[in-house]
């Protein structure tokens, strides 16, 4: 199963509209999960009062948050 269908149960935070992880601690666990999964390295991001997954994917930088309890791409650009 891919981790974009896992479910995300950690505890989130809204900033600006999105859903962040609340905490450094479970965004590095999840970065993890996707870096292994993507094969390209992932790391977190403070933005606003949560954190973010940040990679670059087919040339494309990217960033992931949390959707209905699954991972969602988003758009950080405003």
């Amino acid at each position: 199963m891919t981790v974009f269908a896992a479910s995300v149960f950690d505890a989130t935070v809204i900033y600006n509209g999105q859903e962040l992880f609340k905490g450094q601690g479970s965004a590095s666990m999840w970065a993890e999960k996707v870096a292994k999964e993507l094969g390209t390295p992932i790391t977190v991001e403070k933005i606003g009062t949560g954190w973010a997954l940040r990679g670059r994917v087919d040339g494309v930088d990217c960033t992931w948050g949390i959707y209905g309890q699954r991972l969602k791409r988003f758009d950080v650009s405003g």
